[in-house]
């Protein structure tokens, strides 16, 4: 009896699986199964695809033009393929159905291509699929074939971005081809089209970072990166030619980064604002995959928050980091909603080996941009009380988590914008101060929430060239309380100048074996393999004192 039922469960398990074949099989070609049941297919495509696409011209001289199509039926990408810069504007739009809207007669998009030729002439389509053409030589191939929606071929989504330099570096996105064919100036980075295929791509790699199993961990800061649409203007070069030929600000700027990571080979990069450069960087998409190619090729973890001239452009702070959330090696985030700014949140390193216990601790903050009260504290804008009691809560609320670490635990902070005390010239420092400290006239006494909740380190940007660690003491005792550094600008899109200035880029090189921390920068030009200005900051977990100046130097006065 056994026997018998165990040998019908067989039969009927042989059976389904058979029949669920079949109908599988048959439903590719000839779609059997209601959209109900096919929308939960394993291979269903859940988001859109793309069933057309086409490109219009206007002019803000002839009034009859018009970049406008019916909004019902077309889906504009809003990046003027001429970026704002000549009479004429272009724009992409993109035809997008859910899979189970599409009818008998929609055809899906699987391909782009850019050119004068036909496609058709030179390369094997599908015998269901041709070629069409459309404005600015674009060419789309589009097919009727059943279920072609779920195919890996099938096209979900269509962007733009900008200068024969741009990288696509999201998961299942390429650029198609050359850049399209419209009628601009060489001055303008030219536009390319780029294409995500295929049903939704698993979430993008995002390592957790942990210090390495001899108890090192290497924090490479980026300051003010300064990266355009297109390659770029040096600004302040030196020497300002490259390679034998004009100094291009983007090109030289991440070539010097990715010597550094294959030198260094940090284990996490810390973008620590003024990545974009908002006024030649009218596609603030395009420079941010710039960095991150980079960063992802070398397969580095990095955070960053945002400067003043980031959110200059085109696409706002929000805007900006819910891209940067998606990409690969990313850790960065929004951070709550309900306190100002964008970029407030923490990132634990791990300890060595296995374990869950945090060794490091990093807080990243938004520091704004321009005062919102220009009458009464001209200049910058300042962390705002909310944002420190989100810093104090935090750090207290992690503080136990911590101690269950059996070494040292010690947390850094991270801004772009340098506090009020950084401009305190009896204050010691390692490094050069080569120009004022523009920080916020509007004190709100974040220094002291810092030393407060036991942060030993603070490192910022902002001021291009001044390159030094400052110690801040405690009032009272007079004791070491914290170390705050400028990371040095890195980038040649931004001003240098200041006798001369070198980019370079700052190093925290940190033992976990004994709670050491030591800084040092590299330069770009000159002394490029030499350690500048390396110092040890804090030691067995603690502030170390500032080195005794040399006695020429004692009496150099700070910058005005």
């Amino acid at each position: 009896m056994t026997r018998r039922i165990v040998r019908t469960i067989t039969q009927l398990t042989a059976a389904a699986l058979l029949a669920f074949l079949v109908i599988f099989l048959l439903d590719r070609n000839f779609r059997l199964l209601p959209n109900a049941v096919h929308e939960y297919m394993p291979q269903h495509n859940h988001g859109l695809v793309v069933t057309d696409v086409t490109i219009t011209t206007c002019s803000k001289v002839n009034i009859f033009s018009s970049c406008k199509l019916d909004p019902e039926v077309w889906h504009r990408i809003d990046k003027n393929l001429y970026l704002g810069t000549k009479w004429s504007s272009a724009y992409v739009h993109v035809q997008r159905k859910k899979e189970e809207e599409l009818t008998a007669d929609d055809k899906v998009v699987i391909d782009l291509k850019v050119g004068t030729l036909d496609p058709s002439d030179s390369s094997k389509q599908p015998q269901d699929a041709r070629w069409e053409s459309r404005p600015a030589g674009l060419w789309i191939l589009r097919s009727a074939r059943p279920h072609v929606s779920d195919s890996k071929d099938a096209v979900t989504a269509v962007d733009v971005l900008f200068g024969d330099d741009a990288y696509e570096v999201r998961p299942g996105w390429g650029i198609r081809g050359v850049a399209l064919l419209l009628d601009t100036h060489r001055d303008i980075p030219s536009a390319h089209l780029t294409i995500r295929r295929g049903v939704h791509e698993k979430p993008p790699e995002k390592p957790t970072p942990r210090i390495r199993d001899n108890g090192r961990f290497k924090i490479m800061q980026l300051a003010d990166l300064h990266l355009s649409t297109g390659v770029g203007q040096c600004r302040d070069a030196v020497p300002d030619e490259y390679e034998g030929g004009p100094c291009e600000a983007d090109p030289r700027t991440l070539d010097f980064v990715a010597r550094l990571l294959e030198e260094e080979k940090p284990d996490l990069v810390v973008l620590s604002g003024d990545q974009v450069n908002g006024d030649t960087a009218p596609d603030a998409q395009t420079a941010i995959f710039k960095y991150a190619h980079l960063l992802i090729k070398h397969n580095v973890p990095y955070v960053s928050i945002f400067g003043n001239h980031d959110d200059e452009g085109s696409l706002p702070r929000a805007g900006q980091m819910a891209l940067i959330e998606q990409l690969p090696y990313s850790l960065s985030s929004a951070g709550p909603d309900d306190i100002d700014g964008v970029g407030n949140y923490v990132v634990e390193v791990l300890a060595q080996g296995s374990s869950k216990h945090s060794a490091l601790t990093l807080y990243l903050l938004d520091t704004h941009s321009y005062s919102p009260d220009e009458r009464h504290w001209s200049g910058y804008d300042w962390i705002k009380p909310n944002q420190i009691e989100w810093f104090r809560q935090t750090a207290s609320g992690l503080k136990k988590k911590h101690k269950e670490y059996t070494h040292i635990h010690m947390d850094l902070a991270f801004i772009h914008i340098p506090l009020p005390e950084y401009a305190i010239p009896e204050n010691r420092y390692v490094g050069e101060w080569r120009e004022g400290v523009t920080a916020p006239l509007y004190n709100t006494h974040f220094r002291d929430a810092l030393v407060e909740e036991g942060v030993v380190m603070v490192s910022c940007g902002h001021d291009h060239a001044n390159e030094y660690c400052m110690l801040s003491t405690d009032e009272e005792k007079g004791t070491p309380a914290l170390w705050m550094c400028y990371g040095g600008g890195a980038g040649f899109g931004g001003y240098g100048g200041y006798n001369g200035y070198v980019r370079r880029v700052r190093f925290f090189d940190i033992d976990m074996n004994t709670a050491r921390i030591t800084t040092y920068k590299r330069l770009e030009y000159g002394e490029t393999d030499k350690r500048i200005d390396q110092q040890i900051i804090v030691d067995g977990g603690n502030v170390v004192p500032a080195p005794e100046p040399p006695p020429e130097e004692e009496a150099a006065p700070a910058p005005a």
